[in-house]
């Protein structure tokens, strides 16, 4: 393949003054159909190719770079005069572009927050075949072959990339059909993640099993990564007996500690200030068993709850505390009906971190390969620095905020459409895969099918069983029941034999 689009680019590995340079992970594809509305380009996304065929074998086997390897440099030269300078976000705010990923420290000069991309040189890279850059471009997980098996996978249980695919049309085909339910009265509530799927895969893949994740609603992905089923999705939508949190949440409210998830909750932004409170545990776990592989907090949020009390709460205490974790901001354009225009004045939600002595980064947050070398350098710095990292995720939510509202009332339908038409990530990551022959419309449709019966399947599954008995509306909030519990559930008990109500 022989391609014009690109641009001159140089990957520094070196770190000054609390700055944090890529780790040789600038490869990118810009072979996707284009970006989000508000995440536009200023020539609409569109890329002069030249392709000598349009199926490029996939790399030979390469083998990783040893963990303590000094990265050496390089640059990669082409015409650039196709390249656009800058990217529209919510509200219609220009950023430009950079294929450099650099975390800004706090003591940085820190001038418009550009959007970071990993695809163009990917794709360039590997089809050049230039052997020299194989270290640089597998530096990212998700060209890594997995040291474990996915059980999910039993075609490909070591390929990380081809997870993130298939767990990405999984997730929506879940959000389809259970959105569905609720419309048909089988459910009392859903919340949708269309559109920003990337973002999701994106960060769970570049984090640690052992990293604690406090969550806002919209990060079910974060999750299914990680290894929740669809069984158990399903179950805590249904609130049967099967549910783990049994019954007492409203659906979407998941959690997990096996899996270090910790369960949603309703009220906005609580989720930031717990998340500080658990890092600052593994500080001083760190501190006592030096030894000891480190992990970090992570919390997700949106650019709504960055409005909240406790978002300044908990960055304030992240920073002087310096505690390892990561504030990952979903700014997808709107705070339910609010858009962004509405909500602030500055630079974006990034442009917060310097003012409080806090490192940040914005990516690209329909560009899986973005988001994960983002998440995973700002893990890195975390445990290096002991100290907490901004991201802000650029996306766009192509569904209502959720089964209670519309969004037609408050943006247009073809404002949707055309955000739908030129960024979804899956669409993108889908043209990615196509253009290195992994996929085609044969395995695309199978997938699909497969995930659409697994989840109605799931879903019949859970609605046939029974409610969580009774009394579990009364444990595990105290170690002992206290008194007053034990007269509420004898009076309801009463209550329920006195009329003959059988539950």
């Amino acid at each position: 393949m022989i391609a014009r689009s690109l641009k001159r680019w140089t990957m520094r590995t070196t770190t000054s003054n609390g700055v944090v340079a890529s780790m040789g992970n600038g490869s990118r594809d810009r072979s996707m159909s284009t970006v989000p509305l508000h995440l536009s380009r200023a020539n609409n996304g569109m890329v002069n190719v030249l392709v000598k065929s349009t199926k490029v074998p996939r790399p030979a086997t390469i083998v990783p770079r040893k963990k303590k390897e000094k990265l050496t440099p390089f640059i990669f030269e082409a015409p650039k005069e196709d390249m656009p300078d800058h990217i529209s976000y919510a509200g219609n705010e220009k950023m430009p572009i950079t294929s450099s990923l650099k975390i800004i420290g706090p003591n940085d000069d820190t001038p418009r927050e550009s959007c970071e991309r990993d695809l163009d040189n990917l794709r360039n890279t590997l089809a050049l075949n230039h052997p020299q850059f194989a270290n640089e471009i597998h530096s990212s997980a998700l060209l890594h072959t997995s040291a474990h098996e996915y059980p999910d996978m039993p075609l490909h249980p070591h390929n990380t990339l081809l997870r993130v695919h298939r767990q990405m049309i999984r997730l929506r085909k879940m959000d389809t059909i259970l959105h569905n339910a609720q419309r048909q009265g089988r459910i009392s509530f859903y919340m949708t993640h269309h559109g920003e799927e990337g973002l999701l895969m994106g960060s769970a893949s570049a984090l640690n099993p052992k990293d604690f994740v406090f969550v806002q609603y919209r990060e079910a992905g974060v999750l299914m990564w990680r290894g929740f089923t669809l069984d158990q999705f399903c179950n805590q939508c249904f609130s049967n007996d099967l549910d783990l949190g049994k019954g007492k949440q409203m659906p979407v409210h998941y959690g997990s500690r096996a899996l270090n998830y910790q369960t949603v909750s309703s009220p906005l932004g609580t989720q930031l200030t717990q998340a500080v409170g658990a890092a600052y545990k593994m500080k001083l776990d760190a501190m006592r068993y030096p030894d000891k592989e480190q992990a970090i907090s992570i919390t997700y949020f949106g650019d709504g709850a960055a409005s909240c009390v406790d978002f300044h709460s908990a960055c304030n205490f992240a920073a002087t505390l310096r505690v390892p974790m990561i504030f990952f901001c979903r700014n997808n354009g709107y705070a339910i009906s609010t858009p962004v225009k509405d909500q602030y004045a500055g630079d974006g939600i990034i442009s917060r971190a310097p003012g409080y002595g806090m490192a940040g980064i914005r990516v690209d947050g329909n560009d899986i390969f973005a988001v994960h070398a983002a998440v995973q350098a700002a893990r890195a710095y975390a445990i290096e620095t002991s100290s907490p990292v901004m991201i802000e995720a650029m996306t766009y939510r192509q569904g209502h905020h959720s089964t209670s509202d519309d969004s037609t009332r408050y943006r247009d339908a073809k404002e949707v459409q055309n955000a739908t038409n030129i960024s979804d990530p899956l669409v993108r990551l889908d043209s990615f895969l196509r253009r290195f022959g992994w996929m085609d419309d044969e395995i695309a449709t199978s997938i699909e099918d497969e995930e659409r019966v697994a989840v109605l399947r799931a879903m019949e599954a859970a609605e046939s069983r029974p409610d969580p008995k009774l009394e579990h509306m009364f444990e595990d909030v105290y170690h002992e029941k206290p008194p007053h519990l034990i007269k509420q559930e004898q009076e309801l008990m009463q209550h329920l034999e006195k009329f003959n109500i059988k539950h």
